[in-house]
Parts: structure tokens; sequence; C-alpha cells
């Protein structure tokens, strides 16, 4: 089975996460995993061009293949990383998540796990509004959000960094001079492993439907 993980990344913290995701989907037997970056808008690439931070992060990751909506297609499981932007998903994947209308048509998505990682320049940065925006249309398009227990190593904290039971998270700080702490790292580990094994569990039972086999407004069926 396929676990596909999509991430945003500027400044490498959400490249780093999403990273530490993927370790922990692999670590589940019978999980492959497709490692994808969103697409980049074109002014923002010529603008990274001239910013030597951003500029280094592109450089590690301009190799990383673009997802497509094939990649969507062919997924049994998902880790969806981006940074916050006034409190909700970056555009870039925003645009990614628009462009599934046929997905949503056809059912492709229904019955997929999927679980969700964010950053924050700041401790309240919009973590939580973050995380959960970007849950609401992957519950249109009929997936399983998975969440991350307070059970979870590194859950029950007070410190200034991240981790939520709506996804994984970091702080990346207002200069972006935070790395991911090993314990921030650890969740999004065990976020991926969940969803992974979440994945196992569900996909091999799960019926697949279309808006096509919905019955017409009215009838009774």
């Amino acid at each position: 089975m396929n676990v596909l993980v999509v991430y945003y990344s500027l400044y490498g913290h959400n490249l780093k996460m999403a990273r530490a995701a993927r370790d922990g989907a692999q670590s589940v037997p019978g999980i492959e995993v497709t490692f994808r970056r969103v697409a980049e808008f074109p002014e923002a690439e010529e603008w990274i061009q001239t910013n030597k931070y951003a500029k280094i992060v592109w450089e590690q990751q301009k190799d990383t293949p673009v997802c497509t909506l094939d990649d969507l297609r062919n997924a049994d499981g998902m880790l969806l990383a981006s940074p916050t932007r006034y409190g909700n998903m970056i555009a870039q994947i925003k645009k990614l998540i628009d462009a599934t209308g046929q997905l949503w048509l056809e059912g492709i998505m229904e019955g997929k796990p999927v679980g969700v990682l964010t950053s924050t320049g700041t401790t309240h940065g919009g973590q939580e509004t973050t995380l959960l925006t970007m849950m609401v249309p992957l519950l249109h398009l009929g997936m399983i959000v998975v969440g991350v227990p307070y059970s979870t190593p590194g859950m029950v904290h007070t410190e200034g960094r991240g981790g939520t039971p709506y996804g994984a998270s970091t702080v990346a700080g207002s200069k972006n001079e935070i790395e991911p702490p090993p314990a921030d790292l650890d969740i999004a580990r065990a976020l991926g492993k969940r969803v992974a094994e979440c994945t196992v569990k569900l996909r091999g039972c799960w019926p697949q439907h279309s808006m096509a086999d919905m019955a017409p407004m009215g009838d009774p069926t």
C-alpha cells in the first residue's frame, strides 16, 4: 500500500517534519511512501532566488517531484504538511486541493486516512486553526482524519514548541531561526506511523463510491 507525503516548505521546517512523517510511515510493514512537494508559484520562485535562506532550502528540494492528481489518485493514505498563513494553509497547497474536483466526483479519496502537519513563527501563531482548517476540504473529499493521541510520547508538555492532538507541529521562530526539536520530529514520525497503520487496516475493506452512485435529490431510495 502507498502512503503519499505532500508538503510545502520555504525555510525547511515543514520539509523536516514531512521527512520525519515519511520515516514513520516507512516503518510500517507493507507500506511504500511517495514523497512529493507542491508546485511553487512562479512569482514566489523568483523571490526565492533573491533570498539566501530560502534559496538554500530550494536547492535541497528542487529535485523532489511535484505532486500530481495521479499521486493523490494512487495513494492509499496521505500526510499533508503546510506552514501557516494567517491561521490557514498556504495557498500553494490549497491550489492542489482545489484541483481535486474530478477525484471528488469519482469518490477516489473516500476512505483514505490522512494526517496533517504545520509550523508557525510563534507559539500562538495559528497551529491549531491551520490544522483544523486543513481538515475541512479533506473531509469534503471523504478522507478519514487521523490525529495524535495524548498517549504519544512528548504530547503532554508546557514547553514553547509544537504537538497538538489535531496533527504534528513545530515552532519556527519569527526569523525562522528555531530548528524543529527532537520531540516535535518524534511526534511527526508517530503521526506518519499511525496514518500508515490505519491505511493498512482500513483500505482493504473500504467500498468505493462516486457522486454518480448518489440517488437523485428527492428520490426516497
